[in-house]
């Protein structure tokens, strides 16, 4: 495989990453970002924790899905992450109504 394929490849995965989290972002309340990876879960906790001088998170998630190209299955029932850098947590808002799109053509 060339690095031109290998390139090809990454964007398509990419792209198909994309159009999954277009299509489920809905679904959850909260996006969560930490230092290495991009969530989107429907519950939320961040504590954070003091070691020996030492200051982490531990954020846990229920129902949670991961922008990770390379994870086979993106939705998970409970995540824990332990970061050293803080955790960006957003809460999405929520549509008081919803009509089908065939409502809307």
């Amino acid at each position: 495989m060339s690095a031109e394929d290998l390139e090809k490849y990454e964007t398509e995965m990419e792209l198909q990453l994309y159009r999954e989290y277009r299509d489920i972002v809905r679904q959850f309340s909260y996006v969560v970002e930490t230092e290495r990876r991009f969530y989107l879960a429907n519950q939320v906790e961040v504590h954070v924790r003091n070691t020996d001088g030492e200051t982490y998170f531990e954020t846990e998630m229920t129902d949670a899905w991961v922008w990770d190209m390379y994870r086979p299955a993106r939705f998970v029932k409970n995540v824990r992450v332990l970061t050293f850098k803080d955790v960006n947590v957003e809460e999405l808002e929520k549509p008081d109504m919803t009509l089908p799109l065939k409502d809307l053509l």
